[in-house]
């Protein structure tokens, strides 16, 4: 059986593809999906993707995750990156790692961005390399 890997996007990343593409790329969630999905079977990670615009939701897969035995989840936690004491403590409060997924680079970006209360709980961060990104955090949590 293959390891599950959960990949969980946050607000706005339904609109990838057609949100600022200079900044997000061209690539929508479901590209992303099917390039994960690829890389997986090579890999032999079963994927579980979600997206929600709703804090809670990724709260509760992130518990959700552990409960099921994944061996990793991969959160792209967009805006709530900066702003969410509630996912900082899901993840401590979690043995699963988590990897912080980024298209873009928020440290080159508003000042604002530069804080992330995801990164300081999570495992370890991937940002900048649109949606190879999330291929490269996938390697790293096969990994684990």
């Amino acid at each position: 059986m293959a390891d599950l890997i959960y990949v969980l996007n946050g607000p706005n990343l339904n609109l990838l593809g057609t949100r600022e593409p200079a900044i997000y790329g061209a690539d929508t969630l479901d590209d992303i999906a099917g390039m994960l999905e690829d890389r997986a079977r090579d890999l032999d990670l079963e994927i579980d993707l979600r997206q929600s615009n709703h804090e809670g939701h990724l709260v509760d897969w992130l518990h959700e995750a552990q409960a099921r035995g994944a061996k990793a989840v991969l959160l792209n936690a967009g805006a709530f990156t900066h702003t969410s004491i509630a996912l900082h403590d899901a993840i401590k409060a979690i043995r699963t790692p988590v990897i912080e997924v980024h298209l873009s680079n928020p440290h080159t970006r508003e000042d604002f961005r530069h804080v992330s209360f995801v990164g300081r709980a999570a495992k370890g961060t991937v940002a900048g390399f649109g949606a190879t990104s999330y291929m490269l955090a996938l390697d790293a949590a096969a990994r684990f």
